[in-house]
């Protein structure tokens, strides 16, 4: 009887890692990390994390700002 074929990306038990990470400071203002993920060749997630220069004072201008600048989507955003 012959194995099934293992699907690529079948072992990767982790979440995946929103890409967009809003977070905010001690004086209310809110800042925004892009977040990349990739897996190496053992299936290990390495995330790269770049936090952005600009501070907002909504998280709507900073949802707004991710939606022009990365095109991002409902559901890809995490707080922190």
């Amino acid at each position: 009887m012959p194995t099934p074929a293992k699907k690529p990306n079948a072992d990767r038990s982790r979440v995946s890692v929103k890409p967009f990470l809003i977070t905010t400071d001690a004086d209310n203002q809110f800042r925004l990390t892009v977040r990349r993920t990739w897996y190496n060749s053992q299936n290990f997630p390495i995330v790269e994390s770049e936090l952005q220069a600009e501070i907002f004072t909504s998280m709507n201008a900073v949802r707004a700002f991710a939606r022009e600048q990365f095109g991002a989507a409902a559901g890809q955003f995490a707080r922190a």
